[in-house]
């Protein structure tokens, strides 16, 4: 009573109801309720036969926590306020017990040794502590305030529980990566490792330039192309161009890294700045792929007559001129033509793709396969486009023989190589050579009589067999074996040939001949 009355007066306000309590019930208590208090317990001490899990443990401790925080916490309206004694201590936090407890029981030599083996525990185990609101009186009434840590009933929960473990600090080393104090060497080689890097601390051109200079040295083309962005970020066009043209390592990496992604406007002024005009000329040529209407890409080629290309890259682009405005004629009249069903090859096989924008071989093959019989003077003819943009004899053949022959149009096929001399003799001639012939003829699934015909005509006699006995050519095989005079190749292909067929007779008529003198 007489030291609430002191703090009483001495702090010039009542005392809350919480500390009234515990005074009266600290006076009330005798020598032995002291010492049984402070030897009892109701936690159990671990041993190995205890049949409680770890579970039952856990809540075991929460419903305690729990218990003492109903006792500590009174109905106050002043409760969210801190209560200090005149010491500057807590009401209500542990260490304020510990020394009200001390006062009050200083004869008892049990108190005296625990609450000295406590002073010695916390001033070994003394940490220093970050400013914080976290206090042990709001955590001890199991209360936490905005931005504290969670309650000790809320970390005996049932839910997971999360760790509050201070932080330890990261290694000088580590920070250093997010840091500006790289040397531009240092810097390249962490870009070469694939690291995080900034590049914004190198503000100057000579810090730029020495970077790109490093990444060169480097000879690693993912770092100078990384340099190169960020000096095309930071840079004006034309001090880059300026520094880049004496570097021509980095030029011709920023030219493929233009040309990869499509900036064809920074690539134009690069290659002005360069005087490249054939360089410029092709850059702009390439502009055409991105152009698809037909007829504005036609427009687009014919402003690239003019540009400063090679004589051999002038031909090639009239040529496209041409081909496109030949496709653009050729396109409409047949798709009137498709759409009328009056034209007998577009019934039979109707169109599977537009003709514009496609090669010339493939112009050339739809035209032999569409239009093979139409007079030279029109533009769909296939000897006009051999003639306009001078077509070889070989690739003319090739390309209409793999027309006609998909057609089965075999009459074509025997005119394409049946040629006239001066005294009106004809003779077949193929400029890629029969053997080539035989095999397209195969692929287009002609009859045995054709292939008979050209394999005939083979002059190599190894090739000849070869291929008579590849797609079972039988008279070839046994009119050459007979040529040869070779008994064992013809008996040899007699075991080939279907018993009691004509080729079986043929061969053994053959075989049985006095006529004929083998050569074994």
């Amino acid at each position: 009573t007489t030291t609430g009355l002191i703090l009483f007066f001495q702090s010039g306000r009542p005392l809350g109801a919480g500390v009234r309590l515990g005074m009266g019930l600290r006076m009330n208590r005798t020598k032995g309720d002291e010492e049984e208090y402070w030897n009892s317990s109701k936690f159990k001490a671990f041993t190995f036969d205890d049949e409680d899990d770890e579970l039952s443990q856990l809540k075991e401790s929460k419903r305690a926590v729990n218990s003492l925080r109903d006792f500590v916490d009174d109905d106050d309206d002043d409760d969210d306020l801190e209560r200090v004694s005149w010491s500057g201590e807590p009401v209500g936090s542990i260490s304020w017990s510990i020394k009200e407890t001390a006062g009050n029981s200083g004869s008892s030599h049990e108190g005296r040794e625990q609450l000295k083996s406590r002073n010695s525990f916390s001033s070994y185990a003394q940490l220093p502590k970050p400013t914080s609101t976290y206090s042990l009186s709001s955590f001890f009434r199991g209360r936490t305030r905005p931005g504290s840590f969670q309650s000790l009933s809320d970390a005996l929960s049932d839910t997971p529980a999360k760790s509050y473990a201070p932080e330890l600090g990261r290694p000088k080393g580590e920070y250093r990566d997010y840091s500006n104090d790289w040397s531009p060497s240092d810097t390249v080689r962490r870009l070469r490792k694939g690291k995080v890097c900034s590049l914004e601390r190198f503000r100057s051109l000579q810090d730029k330039l020495q970077l790109l200079e490093e990444a060169v040295s480097m000879h690693d083309g993912n770092v100078i192309t990384a340099v190169l962005i960020f000096l095309k970020r930071t840079l004006s066009k034309e001090i880059l161009f300026r520094e880049l043209e004496v570097r021509q390592v980095a030029l011709r990496h920023l030219i493929h890294f233009l040309k990869e992604i499509g900036d064809q406007k920074l690539l134009l002024d690069l290659f002005r700045f360069l005087d490249r005009t054939e360089e410029l000329a092709l850059s702009h040529y390439r502009e055409h792929l991105n152009i698809r209407d037909p007829d504005k890409r036609k427009e687009f080629l014919k402003t690239c007559i003019g540009l400063p290309f090679s004589a051999e890259d002038s031909a090639h682009i009239q040529d496209h001129y041409t081909l496109l405005e030949r496709q653009i004629i050729i396109e409409a009249n047949d798709r009137h033509l498709e759409s009328a069903g009056q034209t007998e090859i577009f019934r039979k096989h109707p169109r599977k793709a537009s003709i514009l924008n496609m090669p010339l071989v493939t112009t050339l093959f739809y035209s032999c396969f569409y239009h093979y019989t139409e007079a030279e003077g029109t533009f769909s003819s296939p000897i006009n486009l051999k003639k306009t943009f001078k077509i070889p004899d070989k690739q003319y053949v090739l390309t209409a023989l793999a027309a006609r022959a998909k057609l089965r149009a075999w009459n074509d096929v025997d005119a394409l190589f049946t040629t006239k001399n001066w005294l009106g003799y004809t003779k077949k001639r193929a400029p890629i050579g029969f053997h080539r012939v035989v095999e397209i003829l195969h692929k287009n699934n002609a009859p045995v009589q054709i292939l008979q015909e050209y394999v005939n005509l083979v002059e190599d006699v190894d090739t000849k067999l070869n291929l008579a006995t590849k797609f079972k050519c039988h008279d070839v095989v046994i009119d050459t074996c007979r040529d040869l005079k070779d008994r064992q190749q013809l008996l040899a292909y007699r075991s080939k040939v279907d018993k009691g067929s004509a080729e079986e007779e043929k061969i053994d008529a053959l075989l049985s001949s006095s006529q004929i003198r083998w050569k074994n």
